[in-house]
């Protein structure tokens, strides 16, 4: 009972201090290159500044033109809290929904629950973690997503937290996973997304944005993502009582884990999975095999939208394409070709949701179901093929009314989904530290 005040607690003890905690925390650099400075210069650490991230430039920028930051209320009262105790009870189940427990919360998602989960799974007392810093580890990952984005927000991370969750708890997979695997899974999911700024890899090419000189055009924003959560994690100290070798070990397999999203690795995964199938060969006594299937798990998580209810699947449809149509307003605002899927003239709602279902969610999603050959996994299948019947009906409707053609994306995702590339896993399998 102690634990579960401590946990829904977090909810409301941090407002105070949540806009001070923004102006004094001393950031280590988001971008870990080859080349950093000596030990012995450490005189001179104060002077060097590091690269901004995208939520903390913007922030900067308001601050420089003189408008004030609105702090977050996140106070609630016992109603609400109980509310939240008793969904996180049920934190378990595939019908979790994610858009009450935010509004339940206030708008402080991932910190809750992820203490929940780290509980009820023992990871707190297995790796001697301190409560404190684990929760200002979460605060900090929480204020790192970018709530003006529809999509890529807190509320997605913690979604596909929950799913992680979800697959994690498999028999096919669970009596395999050690703690280790267990961590990786929950901080992969909710991390996997850190500091997006809700644009994608094309548009910071296009502009000739320096994270794409950084890494060199390959996975841009998921080696983003992976270098700023290692960087949140050295800065709150989270395992900073863990021997090196394992903390060294944890960040690398936390950028394999999160470069494994990359929508554009999206065939070379699935080739993998169906290989292993076909041949019978997963032995998920074996370290890497089970990596690999924490992989695709969190690949899974990362889109299982479209298998969720159609209630909550039709709202991160809707904010996932209004996501698209912010970043095609602003290419055209600058003059540039307007990307994929980004041209809410020519790119409808269903037909991009009907592309991307037919193309990238009903091939993996069927694998996984091979895989686990669970009751879960044939719910989500049912959903999936409910969802996308929903969605052509609209794209009817639409289409009638209109009396001309939606336009069709099925091409233009296929194609995404199959731009992979040899070297986009290099940085972590050379041994690259972040």
């Amino acid at each position: 009972m102690v634990i579960v005040i401590i946990i829904m607690s977090v909810v409301t003890l941090w407002s105070e201090h949540s806009v001070t905690t923004k102006f004094r925390r001393k950031k280590q650099s988001m971008e870990f290159s080859q080349d950093t400075a000596h030990s012995g210069e450490i005189g001179t650490k104060k002077k060097v500044k590091r690269l901004l991230s995208f939520q903390r430039y913007f922030h900067v920028s308001r601050l420089h033109r003189g408008a004030i930051p609105q702090a977050p209320l996140h106070f609630l009262d016992e109603d609400y809290l109980g509310q939240a105790r008793h969904m996180l009870s049920k934190v378990g189940m595939w019908d979790f929904d994610i858009f009450l427990f935010d509004r339940l919360t206030n708008g402080n998602t991932l910190v809750p629950l992820l203490c929940h989960l780290f509980n009820i799974h023992g990871l707190i007392h297995h790796f001697q973690l301190d409560m404190v810093t684990l929760h200002r580890f979460l605060v900090m990952v929480q204020e790192d997503y970018h709530s003006q984005n529809p999509y890529h927000n807190a509320v997605h991370a913690a979604d596909v937290t929950q799913a992680m969750n979800c697959f994690l708890k498999e028999p096919k997979l669970s009596s395999f996973l050690t703690p280790l695997d267990i961590m990786l899974g929950l901080l992969s999911a909710v991390t996997h997304d850190l500091d997006h700024p809700g644009v994608n890899q094309l548009f910071l090419i296009k502009t000739n944005h320096h994270l794409c000189s950084l890494y060199q055009n390959i996975s841009v924003l998921e080696n983003h993502h992976w270098r700023s959560a290692v960087c949140l994690l050295r800065e709150s100290r989270l395992f900073a009582h863990l021997p090196k070798e394992m903390t060294q070990d944890i960040e690398q397999r936390l950028g394999s884990l999160i470069l494994a999203t990359d929508i554009t690795r999206q065939k070379e995964f699935l080739t993998r999975l169906e290989n292993h199938l076909k041949n019978q060969d997963l032995r998920l006594e074996d370290a890497q095999n089970r990596h690999f299937i924490l992989q695709i798990a969190l690949k899974c998580a990362d889109i299982c939208n479209p298998c969720r209810i159609w209630e909550v699947s039709k709202q991160w449809s809707e904010r996932v394409c209004e996501e698209f149509y912010r970043q095609g307003d602003l290419e055209q605002k600058f003059k540039l070709e307007i990307s994929p899927l980004c041209n809410q003239q020519e790119d409808s709602i269903p037909s991009i949701q009907i592309g991307f279902m037919t193309h990238i969610a009903e091939p993996l999603f069927k694998k996984w179901y091979h895989f686990t050959e669970s009751p879960l996994g044939e719910n989500m299948l049912s959903h999936l093929t409910t969802n996308k019947a929903k969605w052509k009906s609209i794209q009817h409707t639409q289409h009638s009314s209109n009396g001309g053609s939606s336009g069709s994306n099925s091409n233009k995702i296929n194609d995404h989904a199959g731009q992979g590339t040899e070297n986009e896993e290099q940085t972590v399998n050379e041994g690259d530290s972040p």
